[in-house]
């Protein structure tokens, strides 16, 4: 069922306003005047359906939960209980009274997510560059120059390791067939755990032929188990659903290679793939590849998009540009890129200058000073990864790839409005004080004022 608009109640004598409580000059209070909260309802209420069900949650309220979520790099339990003791955040949801407990359970965001999808993510993120523009944090003619870089979303998993993923994989579908009553001819859960330990033990030890005989041996284990489950199933093929995912994740880790592709890395996220970005710290990072776009002067993000896949970084770019230009409503004149674009030419070169860092040909020396600015992105995706949530993601599956990636960019952008704001009332503040510090000078050969 749709969600039912909070109905404006009278004056209440026994309930504190949250107006009363806290100082309208707040940050989040300029900030919560200035999202186009209408936009977001009009946007995300068809997507209920008109009579079924129990009324939804408040849209707002939800809306609000997540853009306070990335802002600060909170989990959904703690902006949720972080949500009841402040008042700030109550307002910025569209509370008009103080509330000691959350209307909702914090399990209801992963529904709301899922019910957006990603389409509803670059909503809030365009609802994010309009306020920018609102405040003056950036202006419409940055939007005309840009920068676009790529990074790695890491997601939530353990180092794999093979002897790590086939243990596991057979604890898998040893805890399946014991749900299902189905008996095997043996688990090797003894064994298997042993020969696991002896596996972290030689890799010590730097025994690395003894270390690759327990790998083969707990390899033997899944394969023997796997083909146990297959044999049992043939009586029992209403079972095939239940054992179907597993069995081909068992598949798949006993015929990959080491340079092989395709490879599988997590059990839980399949869709995990290993990138290498030449970074002397990390050689290798277990994740997806973003594809992120600001303005050149203020840093302001208008796109952070996914690509799986591990496509070259050439071919994000114009995926990465059009994307821009649906946020912000116009196409870029120039793009910035890094090397990793070079020798890639697309159809739409036409609309679009590209510079290509360290470039030297065929430039003025205002166009070498501005490709300097290229690098301001790095300290950007950076904050984005310690700030917010692009550092690792902890929601499931390829569509919490998707919206994680957005919404941190939505964190980006309002950390940026919100710093000007706290810098403009810092200045006002200021002003108020310096104004209220004059004292007139009585003299008898001058009259003035002194600061």
């Amino acid at each position: 069922m749709k969600p039912k608009t909070p109905e404006r109640t009278e004056h209440n004598l026994f309930r504190l306003e949250l107006v009363n409580m806290i100082n309208l000059r707040h940050e989040l209070v300029k900030l919560a005047q200035v999202i186009d909260w209408q936009a977001l309802n009009d946007a995300f209420e068809p997507l209920y359906h008109g009579e079924t069900g129990r009324p939804g949650n408040n849209i707002r309220l939800m809306c609000g939960l997540h853009y306070l979520k990335h802002v600060y790099a909170l989990s959904d339990e703690e902006v949720c209980a972080r949500w009841v003791e402040n008042p700030y955040y109550q307002y910025f949801c569209g509370n008009v009274y103080f509330e000691h407990k959350l209307p909702i359970n914090p399990s209801s965001m992963t529904r709301f997510r899922q019910r957006i999808g990603e389409d509803g993510a670059k909503k809030l993120l365009q609802l994010t560059v309009e306020a920018g523009v609102k405040t003056k944090t950036v202006k419409p003619a940055s939007f005309k120059q840009v920068v676009v870089d790529t990074t790695v979303m890491e997601k939530a998993v353990a180092f794999p390791t093979d002897a790590k993923l086939l243990n596991r994989c057979r604890e898998h579908l040893v805890t399946l067939t014991h749900k299902q009553g189905m008996g095997l001819r043996q688990s090797y859960a003894r064994l298997g755990k042993r020969a696991l330990l002896k596996v972290w033990r030689y890799g010590h030890a730097r025994q690395f032929k003894r270390m690759r005989r327990e790998v083969k041996r707990l390899k033997t284990y899944l394969g023997r188990v796997a083909r146990d489950i297959q044999r049992r199933l043939v009586n029992h093929p209403h079972l095939r659903p239940v054992f179907e995912e597993k069995l081909c994740q068992a598949e798949r880790l006993l015929t990959q290679g080491k340079t092989g592709k395709n490879k599988l890395y997590s059990l839980h996220a399949p869709e995990v793939e290993c990138i290498a970005k030449g970074k002397a710290h990390k050689k290798y990072e277990f994740g997806v590849k973003v594809g992120i776009v600001t303005t050149l002067k203020e840093q302001f993000v208008l796109c952070s998009q996914v690509f799986p896949g591990r496509p070259y970084d050439g071919h994000t770019l114009f995926r990465s540009l059009g994307e821009a230009s649906r946020q912000c409503g116009c196409w870029a004149e120039k793009a910035l890129v890094d090397r990793g674009c070079r020798g890639y030419l697309t159809q739409g070169n036409d609309c679009f200058t590209i510079h290509i860092a360290g470039q030297k040909r065929g430039l003025t020396v205002h166009e070498k000073q501005t490709l300097k600015r290229r690098n301001a992105i790095e300290p950007i995706i950076g904050h984005m990864k310690t700030d917010g949530l692009l550092g690792r993601n902890s929601l499931l599956g390829e569509m919490g790839d998707a919206i994680n990636a957005v919404l941190c960019g939505a964190g980006q952008n309002l950390r940026m409005i919100l710093k000007k704001l706290r810098l403009l009332f810092v200045w006002v503040l200021a002003q108020m004080m310096s104004h209220q510090g004059q004292m007139p000078v009585q003299d008898n050969e001058q009259r003035g004022y002194c600061y």
